[in-house]
């Protein structure tokens, strides 16, 4: 981290072999995609115009792919009627998400509207979904405390305790490098977030420790979570495989890991994500705004952050005690 003196100098690493920062599976471009039919084709050049984002441009791109599988035809020859027919089946029959159903009439849109101008289609307008009330997962701080302490290894336990006291997401917090710390100014720098955008975290001085003890066991030049591979598990040979590690930790190490850990501990369902959740819970219940908790969260919209609302004590309690206020002296 910048802090340590032992910290290999930018540019240090450039003669080691290609290294990969980004976890997760990473997202071809839709471009170099083998397209069935030239109408696809063209859709992934209109894509490439449109969106930065690969993982975007695939996630349009497979929306009209299953669109023509369920078809088995050319999605430039289907009619409107054909289009609404396939949206009532992913919606009644499948049920699909709303959003699920909103993303594909918007990569529908973009294919049959813009792209082959049929802007006389009604069924764009026809079509209406409404999001379900469903709330986050979040556990207590107590809880939080009993799921760090089941996962027994360091090298397990530090990147999940960083992603509840930062707020990250998974790949967020894996893709991490040694360059992101910033430890005297107690800051972290995520960046290419979701929707590819940079964001500054506050870091507690006892999580700066924790990844200078991290960092310091394995000293791989720019990876702060790297992979361990397979291998004896000894500490010198284990430290000796982070070190010359190419990718970081695969996130199915963590995913795998908190699911055994919650079902030891017998708590509600809970993912790794659910650690992101309750970091957000637990500072609004501390007093946080919802716009301080929006710009950790790296939310765009506020209204995405104030779904933490309904799932505060504080908010519960703070609404008892202005009624009680509210009540108390009034005539009997």
């Amino acid at each position: 981290m910048k802090t340590i003196p032992t910290l290999p100098p930018q540019g240090t690493h450039s003669t080691q072999p290609s290294i990969n920062t980004r976890a997760g599976r990473s997202q071809r471009d839709p471009l170099d995609y083998h397209h069935p039919y030239d109408s696809m084709r063209r859709y992934a050049e209109l894509l490439a115009l449109r969106h930065d984002s690969a993982r975007t441009r695939h996630s349009y791109y497979r929306a009209m792919r299953l669109v023509h599988e369920h078809y088995g035809v050319d999605p430039a020859t289907l009619g409107e009627d054909q289009l609404r027919d396939y949206i009532l089946h992913v919606k009644t029959r499948k049920a699909w998400r709303p959003k699920t159903v909103r993303q594909t009439m918007a990569c529908a849109r973009l294919f049959f509207v813009e792209m082959l101008g049929r802007g006389e289609w009604k069924v764009f307008s026809q079509v209406r979904t409404r999001d379900h009330d469903e709330l986050p997962a979040v556990l207590t701080r107590a809880q939080v405390a009993s799921l760090l302490g089941a996962i027994r290894l360091r090298r397990y336990r530090t990147p999940v305790k960083l992603i509840y006291c930062a707020g990250l997401r998974l790949s967020e917090c894996l893709s991490l490098t040694v360059h992101d710390i910033f430890a005297a100014e107690g800051k972290l720098m995520v960046r290419g977030g979701k929707g590819g955008k940079d964001r500054m975290v506050p870091l507690a001085a006892e999580m700066v420790e924790d990844l200078r003890r991290y960092w310091a066991f394995h000293r791989h030049p720019v990876l702060l979570f790297p992979n361990a591979g397979r291998g004896v598990c000894r500490a010198d040979r284990l430290a000796a495989r982070m070190r010359q590690a190419t990718a970081p930790m695969p996130v199915s190490s963590l995913q795998r890991l908190v699911v055994v850990a919650r079902h030891e501990l017998g708590l509600p369902d809970a993912t790794v994500h659910t650690l992101r959740h309750s970091f957000a819970t637990h500072l609004i219940e501390s007093g946080a705004s919802l716009h301080t908790v929006q710009a950790l969260l790296g939310h765009k919209q506020i209204n995405t952050t104030m779904v933490y609302l309904h799932v505060t004590h504080r908010s519960e309690q703070n609404g008892r005690t202005l009624v009680e206020g509210l009540t108390r002296g009034l005539p009997r």
